[in-house]
């Protein structure tokens, strides 16, 4: 069941008198969000559970279902992918939309088969790493729709590996996208720097034998310190839209606009909100790392409690400016059970203000709690039978 605990006197002095009041933004786009990764604070959010088709932000999915497989060891970057005569035929030329131009026949790497993907979000690379590595891309998509259940997307489904139109079976919401950068992000960060910062890619040849070069369509590249990625999208029935993420003084913040008219808009609408979420807010220190907040019961353990504390520096997010009144508490499914890591995730502190709503810090075991001996398991039996 769930715990909550009182805090100690560290925690409640984070309380301030002074009224806060969310700071002012508006957009022209149909869907847009923004949420502060750092304290899980969502700063702006219109729109952003509606079903949407995502056209190529549906490549991030693809894109993290094989860094999963990479992070396993199932695929390796070097390992080289055919491109199979029918699906170059299906997916070049004009009606193909953006392309990586591989050539049919073409013995490909999967780490440059991702470029294609991340960089110049080529539908032909999408297909092409799908059947390689699932054998069709229908077993390709199943994988999609287990990993997204898996991360916690509530409201999304994928019918394609590349985010092509589909008479509807593929659709997203800004909120399950924003939950997908952040997944990528912190599950896997070695991966997500090499492939989704990177500025350009060249592959493929004109007919004159150049090799042709594309640029990252990233709006925030270049233009917002700390960007870093992930991925734009666009198709008729979709509009512009754009996932994006930058990092800022320990701040990271992902955003997502969607159904923009025009691809200048996309940029502008991008870099306004992101710089807003950065400027308009600060990040207001909790507790430090290592400090211990509370402590928590455990279950059928050689010790009966172990302390919670701050794996990072914690901090809430409020609006620049102010000092916003705040309540907290932690929560925790318990008694925890026995063993438990030094470093394990167990507890939330959630901080809780007027102007932001609940924000959610982790809280990790501050020592290792080995599993009870013989006769401390049975005395717990006895103490559980008697209601003790």
């Amino acid at each position: 069941m769930n715990r909550l605990l009182a805090l100690s006197p560290l925690v409640l002095a984070i309380a301030a008198p002074a009224a806060a009041q969310r700071p002012p933004f508006d957009t022209p786009a149909p869907v847009a969000f923004i949420e502060d990764l750092s304290s899980g604070a969502v700063l702006f959010a219109k729109d952003a559970d509606r079903r949407m088709p995502p056209a190529s932000m549906a490549k991030m999915m693809t894109t993290y279902v094989i860094f999963d497989m990479i992070k396993k060891g199932e695929v390796k970057l070097d390992q080289k992918i055919t491109v199979r005569p029918e699906t170059w035929k299906r997916w070049h030329g004009p009606q193909a939309g953006s392309t990586m131009f591989l050539s049919p026949g073409e013995q490909v790497s999967v780490e440059n088969l991702l470029y294609g993907v991340v960089v110049l979000s080529g539908n032909d690379a999408c297909v092409v790493l799908a059947e390689g590595l699932a054998g069709t891309e229908e077993a390709f998509v199943n994988l999609m729709n287990q990993r997204a259940k898996s991360i916690g997307l509530k409201n999304s489904q994928f019918g394609t590996s590349n985010g092509w139109p589909d008479e509807g079976r593929t659709y997203v919401t800004a909120r399950d996208l924003a939950q997908l950068a952040r997944a990528t992000i912190e599950n896997y960060p070695d991966l997500y720097k090499k492939f989704y910062s990177r500025r350009d890619f060249t592959w493929g040849q004109t007919m004159g034998g150049n090799a042709i070069t594309q640029a990252n369509r990233d709006p925030l590249l270049g233009r917002v310190n700390g960007a870093d990625g992930l991925k734009t999208g666009h198709t008729e029935e979709a509009g512009y839209g754009f996932t994006g993420s930058a990092e800022q003084n320990g701040r990271r913040l992902v955003m997502v606009v969607a159904g923009l008219n025009s691809f200048n808009q996309r940029i502008s609408e991008s870099v306004r909100l992101m710089e807003w979420g950065f400027n308009a807010w600060k990040a207001k220190p909790v507790v430090k790392q290592g400090k211990r907040v509370e402590t928590a019961d455990v279950q059928l353990g050689d010790a009966s409690t172990v302390g919670l504390v701050a794996p990072r520096d914690l901090n809430v997010t409020v609006p620049a400016g102010t000092s916003a009144a705040m309540t907290a508490k932690v929560v925790y499914q318990g008694p925890v059970k026995a063993p438990i890591k030094q470093g394990q995730h167990i507890a939330d502190l959630v901080i809780t203000s007027a102007d932001v709503g609940e924000q959610r810090l982790p809280l990790v075991a501050e020592s290792e709690v080995g599993e009870a001996g013989f006769f401390g398991r049975v005395w717990a039996g006895l103490m559980g039978l008697f209601g003790a």
